[in-house]
Order: C-alpha cells, then sequence, then structure tokens
C-alpha cells in the first residue's frame, strides 16, 4: 500500500468529519435542498453538485486529468442552469471549476426542439457527448467509485500540438503522459490526451433522436475525443454518432464511432508535412453494454482509437498508432442506502518500430478500484475507494495503491 504524507491523512480525516457532521445534519433537519430550484413559473431551472475527494498521494500519476488534477484529490462544483423560452427553445449552461483554479464554461447550448410531441432535438454549442457509454455519467454522483475508467482520464503522451520527430523520440516517452515535451511544435512541457476526454465537451452541433427501443445520436464538432475544442486550430471538423438499442428491460446495448482531424494546424506547419492538418485524424470506435436486474447492474465497455501522427525524421511511420481499452464495472445494493461496487480497467498500445527497439508506443496499464458509497440522504453520498495501478514500463513509478474518500452532494 502506498504510504500515506501527514497532508494526506489530515485532508481524510477532515472530510471524514464533515460527512459525519452532514449525516448528523440530515437526519436531524432534512435542511440541505434536494430538488433544482426553479424560478419564473418554472421557465428558469438551477442545479448543481459538489464533489469533494480526498486520498493518499498518487507517484505515478495514474488519476492525472487533462486539468492536470489528481481525480482523487479535487473539489468539484458544477452550477448548472437552464431558460426555457417556450417548447421549442431551451438554453442551457454549466459553468465548472476544479481545486478553485478558475470558472470555466462546461457547457453553453441551445436545444431546439421542431416538434414539442416528438423525441427530437438540436443542440448548437458546447454539447454534451456524443461517444462512448461512460461519458454520460462522469458526474460524481453517477459514478459508483471514485476513479474514472482508464479510457477516459489517464493521460497517454500524445499531444496534439506537439509532435516526436521520429519513432524513438515517442518511444523515449512512454508512461510519461502527465508532463511531457517533444521537438516538433509546441515545445514546452505540458500533458499529452487521454483516449477520451471525460472533463471537458466540445462545440459543435448535435442531433438527437428516440424511436421505441432505439435512441440515436450525431454530432458535427470542432475537436476530437480526446481533444474537445472550443475553437477549431485545424480547419476540420470531427464527426461522431451512437445508437442505442434497449431490446428488453434492463438492458442497453450501445454503439459509437467518431472520425477528426487531430494534430493542430501550427503542429502540421511545425512538422513540415505537405498533407493538411486535417489528414492526420483520431478515428475512434467504442461498444458497450449494460445490464441490470434486482440489487446488481452490470457494465463493460471497450474503447479502440487510432492515431495518425506524422513524422518529420526517416523512418517514417504510415501505420496509425492505437489503443485498446477496456473497462467492466459492478455495482450490488446490500442495503438501502448502502452499495459495493468495483470496476477492472485495462489500457493498451500497439508496438511501434525505432532504430534502438520495437516496444508498444505507450506503457500499458491496469487498474483495479473495490469501492463503497452510503446515501446520507437522497443527494448526499459518501464514497470509499481503494485502487490497483499497475503500469508495464515507462521511467515513472510503475504501481500505486491509493485510497480515497468522497462526498457528494447534488440538487
Amino acid at each position: 500500500m502506498t504510504e500515506w504524507n501527514g497532508s494526506a491523512v489530515a485532508r481524510l480525516g477532515l472530510l471524514a468529519a464533515l460527512c459525519a457532521f452532514g449525516a448528523v445534519q440530515a437526519v436531524a433537519a432534512q435542511s440541505l435542498p434536494s430538488e433544482p430550484i426553479a424560478l419564473a413559473d418554472g421557465h428558469v431551472t438551477i442545479g448543481g453538485d459538489v464533489s469533494a475527494s480526498a486520498g493518499s498521494t498518487d507517484p505515478g500519476f495514474f488519476n492525472y486529468t487533462d486539468y492536470e488534477h489528481s481525480a482523487l484529490r479535487m473539489l468539484r462544483v458544477n452550477v448548472a442552469a437552464s431558460v426555457r423560452a417556450n417548447d421549442h427553445l431551451t438554453l442551457l449552461a454549466e459553468l465548472q471549476t476544479e481545486n478553485f483554479d478558475s470558472v470555466r464554461p462546461y457547457a453553453l447550448y441551445l436545444r431546439i426542439r421542431p416538434w414539442a410531441s416528438r423525441a427530437f432535438d438540436i443542440q448548437v454549442g458546447r454539447v454534451p457527448p456524443t461517444f462512448g457509454a461512460f461519458a454520460r455519467r462522469t458526474y460524481a454522483s453517477d459514478n459508483p467509485l471514485i476513479g474514472y475508467p482508464l479510457a477516459y482520464q489517464y493521460l497517454t503522451t500524445l499531444r496534439p500540438d506537439a509532435l516526436p520527430a521520429n519513432p524513438d523520440e515517442l518511444l523515449s516517452r512512454r508512461g510519461l503522459g502527465w508532463l511531457v515535451k517533444y521537438s516538433v511544435g509546441a515545445t514546452d512541457l505540458d500533458h499529452g490526451v487521454p483516449v477520451v476526454s471525460a472533463f471537458r465537451w466540445d462545440t459543435g452541433v448535435q442531433m438527437h433522436v428516440e424511436s421505441g427501443k432505439v435512441r440515436a445520436t450525431a454530432a458535427v464538432t470542432a475537436g476530437t475525443i480526446s481533444n474537445p475544442l472550443f475553437k477549431d486550430d485545424n480547419n476540420g471538423r470531427q464527426l461522431a454518432g451512437r445508437v442505442e438499442l434497449r431490446p428488453i428491460v434492463g438492458l442497453v446495448l450501445g454503439s459509437s464511432v467518431a472520425r477528426g482531424p487531430f494534430i493542430s494546424g501550427g503542429a502540421a506547419r511545425s512538422a513540415l508535412v505537405e498533407n493538411r492538418a486535417s489528414d492526420f485524424t483520431q478515428t475512434a470506435w467504442g461498444g458497450d453494454v449494460e445490464y441490470s436486474r434486482g440489487h446488481a447492474v452490470l457494465r463493460a465497455e471497450t474503447i479502440v482509437s487510432q492515431w495518425h501522427v506524422p513524422f518529420v525524421v526517416e523512418p517514417g511511420v504510415t501505420d496509425p498508432l492505437r489503443a485498446v481499452a477496456t473497462s467492466i464495472e459492478g455495482r450490488y445494493a446490500i442495503i438501502p442506502g448502502l452499495y459495493a461496487a468495483a470496476r477492472v480497467d485495462h489500457l493498451g498500445f500497439s508496438d511501434l518500430q525505432g532504430v534502438l527497439s520495437t516496444l508498444p508506443w505507450d506503457a500499458a496499464v491496469t487498474r483495479t478500484e473495490l469501492g463503497a458509497g452510503y446515501s446520507i440522504q437522497r443527494n448526499l453520498l459518501l464514497k470509499f475507494s481503494v485502487q490497483h495501478n499497475a503500469r508495464d514500463g515507462g521511467r515513472l513509478v510503475t504501481s500505486a495503491n491509493p485510497v480515497a474518500a468522497q462526498v457528494v452532494f447534488w440538487f
């Protein structure tokens, strides 16, 4: 087990004390708001959630996010509002801060429903994710554990704004996705991207329709699933789609696809490539299944992603860089208000041939997380979890076993 420092112990003790105090207050008065705040005869609705996590240090940066925070040591605050003009037009916005470093527009889009009686809408702006199953339940209140699936959080060594000059330079950075530097494009130290970002939404146009047991979503956006953007940086667009089937009660089958330009225009120009930046794409496919019955919920998801990345110095590589992520998650309600949960993850990478060696282009990672949650009241949840992380290679710590606690409140 990873050693805890004094600061981590103090934070966890403080969090436990706050949770105990919240439990007493909730039992005594049920004073916390439990529903969104409605104004102007229901035309304006305000809601939000707060999650505070404290845990042991993660020396291998296994839980580092693309906003440069540990998912196990984070205070996250979301405030969301919707303004409904009529049955056809609704404006939705959400502001978010992590550890109070800054306030970001997590979501800002207009929802258009041409027919009020039909389940069809068009969304324009910074829209919800189209790709993947977990992307729809990234809020702490929807996640039975504290950590995130590797595909949605773990940082690879790829950067859209900086490129390795040759395969050997990329191989030398294996396992360093939390802080990586390359010789082409942007030359500063910065983090890489996950396979799919769970912490940022993309900007574009999205359409959603439901009919019977089928739900379908399609979108055109500025960034890619691993690098969502507020403003386009390569004169290209990502196309993404998702279909869900619900053949019987409790069973959901989903499939997602996405393809879009990954390399920024500045990085492509620095690489002196003849192709346009929009030719260097990320292409991804995802398949997922969920089955719930009685007190149990079981979920599984697989994501395959390919990045086409230019190398400046020969020998060049024409094959895409591939990553395959698989996650299996389960939750079981033991008694009312108390559940146990577990998730097993693996993220692997395709081989890359360099002059000096042939290795997977990044170091494979495996994670097992066990945890439990207790509902102090309907919208006040306390969670505990323990992880085992293992990385196959790289220059950093190759394993870590962080423990964390989290309190979640939403309305």
